[in-house]
């Protein structure tokens, strides 16, 4: 079942940390007209912050590349944010996946929890990814606020 799209953007950036914060404002903005509670909001930075960090930190290590946030609000309050990559891509995502595995080098101190914090934030993460071509991390979450946005009409 195809679900109604009643808007979208679609943001490109260089991979660079300093757009790590860029991505997770545009997404907050997005998600604003959802008349969100601040809960909302903090779940969504949250979580879009740990997926582009991911892509920027893993994805293209000592490489240059471009991050994609697709965003998307469906008319049953469901919000779709999709973290595109086109870097190293993930092996084993189950491994990945598990708590505190990190493939970043023991010197960088990395915890190993992005995708955890992800699923603990979101209502759905998937991952799809190719070794050498990138990786897609997409995250919805359904908006409360929005729910009862709607049944005030």
């Amino acid at each position: 079942m195809k679900k109604n799209i009643i808007n979208e953007s679609v943001i490109s950036f260089p991979a660079l940390s300093r757009n790590e914060s860029f991505a997770r404002s545009a997404a907050a903005a997005f998600a604003s007209q959802t008349d969100p509670t601040v809960a909302e909001i903090a779940a969504v930075k949250t979580a879009v912050s740990e997926a582009v960090t991911n892509s920027i930190v893993h994805g293209y290590r000592d490489a240059a590349g471009t991050v994609t946030l697709v965003l998307r609000l469906y008319a049953d309050g469901t919000l779709y944010i999709a973290v595109k990559d086109r870097g190293r891509g993930i092996a084993d995502i189950t491994q990945a996946m598990q708590p505190m595995f990190s493939t970043a080098p023991a010197e960088e101190e990395r915890s190993g929890l992005g995708f955890t914090v992800m699923e603990s934030f979101m209502d759905s993460v998937r991952v799809r990814s190719a070794v050498g071509k990138g990786t897609t991390v997409v995250m919805e979450k359904r908006m409360k606020s929005r729910e009862r946005c709607l049944v005030g009409r």
